[in-house]
């Protein structure tokens, strides 16, 4: 847990420190991201965020390579880390161009295809499931390269989707690293296998970068992560899950904590967990593709009717809806991690609560703090 530890910490620092570089180079560059209708920001704000989270990334994967124990791991631990690290490199380098030159939705999307081909060439994808009864459902080739294909995309995509306030997407993403980092390595202690795994790893590391960028761009944000930055995040997000699959074979996984069975996770959780964590912004996503397509509109096209936009509306400030966005986030990810490791009414109780308070940040919170929006002089939400 202390490499773990020390992993994370690189990441953040890092990551903190070429936040400065970053948005030096974006206003040399022009990736400036300009004031529009749909946008909740009243200046221009510079883009390339992902450039420090990159920094970032790399960093702590070097600085894993030198620790003692995480040194003397399963290569295959750093061999797949460094191949999701050149795939993040590859699709942060699209986000970069996007970021300065504006790109069309179909040359992304080319990007992050090609990013996700890479991993699959390089055998980072879904091959196998363990199943419940402790055997294997083995995938042919072009069906697991078909599904992490489609796993990475959109998440990349919901990531995107949910970049709309300052600090939502590195808060979001923060969270489900954090949450996935405590199923991998309590899955691994849990049925006495090395707590040396990539998904660990790669995850610790995603944790770190978003929280080393979050000072830089919470509300009101000095820089934005653009493209470069949704798109890294939402692949490494997605790269830890499915370097998970196969790393627990059938014949390690034993009863869990609590007398849990855990025999059906690593099945479902490679799967499950980038949904669940990014639950808010595929909803945003799939909303957004129905919204538009009844109204005659490209899937593709902008507008001011996404969740965060409406957590605003009913009176929210914008720190505010970040934070309960975040609760959301987190009640999701851990919640689905406690209850695929941990059993018992300690842990329903502990759910239950978490759903209540979430719903009354949510929903009473509004009502009792609602802004006065009518009076020219009213003093302005601190959030």
């Amino acid at each position: 847990m202390r490499e773990y530890a020390l992993v994370f910490l690189t990441a953040v620092t890092v990551t903190y420190l070429l936040t400065v570089i970053a948005r030096e180079i974006a206003i040399r560059t022009h990736a400036v991201a300009a004031v529009r209708d749909r946008d909740v920001h009243d200046e221009p704000i510079p883009y390339l965020g992902g450039l420090a989270m990159l920094g970032g990334l790399t960093a702590a994967y070097v600085v894993a390579r030198q620790l003692p124990f995480l040194s003397l791991s399963d290569p295959l631990v750093f061999r797949d880390a460094g191949v999701v690290l050149v795939a993040g490199a590859m699709i942060c380098g699209v986000g970069v161009l996007d970021d300065i030159f504006d790109l069309d939705a179909l040359t992304k999307f080319g990007g992050q295809l090609l990013a996700a081909a890479f991993l699959v060439y390089n055998q980072i994808q879904f091959n196998f499931f363990i199943k419940a009864d402790g055997g294997q459902f083995s995938l042919q080739f072009s069906q697991g390269a078909l599904l992490t294909v489609f796993i990475v995309v959109a998440t990349v995509n919901a990531v995107n989707f949910v970049d709309g306030l300052d600090g939502l997407a590195a808060g979001v993403v923060g969270i489900g690293a954090l949450a996935f980092f405590v199923f991998c390595y309590q899955l691994a202690a849990l049925n006495k296998v090395s707590l040396a795994t990539t998904g660990a790893l790669l995850s610790a590391s995603l944790a770190g970068a978003c929280i080393g960028f979050l000072p830089h761009n919470v509300h009101r944000a000095r820089l934005f992560m653009g493209d470069s930055g949704s798109m890294l995040i939402g692949l490494f997000l997605s790269a830890s899950a499915i370097t998970l699959t196969g790393q627990f074979p059938a014949s390690s996984i034993s009863q869990g904590a609590f007398g849990s069975d855990a025999s059906w996770a690593p099945m479902l959780l490679p799967l499950a967990l980038p949904i669940s964590i990014l639950m808010l912004p595929l909803v945003d996503l799939v909303l957004a593709v129905v919204r538009r397509t009844r109204a005659g509109r490209s899937p593709f096209a902008p507008d001011k009717q996404h969740l965060h936009h409406r957590m605003l509306e009913i009176g929210h400030s914008h720190r505010r809806a970040v934070f309960i966005m975040w609760l959301w986030a987190a009640l999701i990810a851990f919640g689905t991690v406690v209850i695929s490791l941990y059993t018992g009414p300690l842990m329903w109780v502990a759910i239950g609560v978490g759903v209540a308070v979430t719903l009354s940040a949510t929903f009473v919170l509004p009502v009792v703090h609602r802004p006065n929006l009518h009076h020219p002089h009213a003093p302005p939400d601190p959030g």
